[in-house]
């Protein structure tokens, strides 16, 4: 009898052990991933946007707003005058390295398309990126104003990590043959240093 005791109190307490381990391993990841995220600064540092058909699309706003160091928010309202169902997205990122260079995406995709079936990997993590800040979620005709309000990068949304440095995403609109440029330069700085 008191064989069986000993044997139930030892699974009992091997169960405990590996339970613990459990919530051990599970908390040092979390922390782990905390810090990790504390380490990454990826924040926007230049806005540019330009109509080259004003009849055709109008900038309200086009700003950036510095909230602290580390959070920048983009604000963006743009009037579409026409109703539009062929919209085209020239995708161009450059990572500056005396002077901006060409960085491994540059893609041409139909927006129309893509909101309908996101078929494009690259695009997805642009979109990904703004799509809870802007009223841009809905398939064509696009019409009237298009906003980004108070976006901010958000390492976690990045999906990938990024060589440290400075970038810019040239994203070109062809509305109908009537284009419209945003430029978005943005620093992507990772120092596991500071996440001692």
């Amino acid at each position: 009898m008191l064989v069986c005791f000993k044997c139930y109190f030892q699974s009992k307490a091997g169960k405990m052990r590996s339970q613990l381990m459990l919530c051990a391993l599970v908390g040092f990841f979390l922390i782990l991933k905390v810090n990790v995220n504390d380490a990454i600064t990826f924040r926007l540092t230049n806005f540019v946007c330009e109509s080259y058909n004003k009849s055709y699309a109008v900038f309200n706003t086009c700003r950036l707003k510095a909230v602290n160091r580390k959070k920048v928010l983009l604000n963006m309202n743009v009037t579409l005058l026409y109703p539009t169902n062929n919209i085209g997205i020239h995708c161009r990122l450059f990572k500056k390295a005396n002077g901006y260079r060409p960085w491994t995406v540059d893609r041409k995709l139909d927006l129309c398309r893509y909101m309908r079936t996101r078929y494009d990997p690259y695009f997805k993590i642009v979109y990904g990126l703004f799509q809870d800040f802007s009223n841009i979620n809905h398939t064509c005709p696009y019409v009237g104003h298009q906003i980004l309000k108070d976006l901010y990068l958000r390492p976690e949304l990045l999906g990938l990590l990024l060589p440290t440095g400075d970038y810019l995403l040239s994203l070109q609109w062809m509305f109908d043959k009537n284009a419209v440029d945003t430029n978005v330069s943005f620093s992507f700085v990772e120092d596991l240093l500071l996440s001692k």
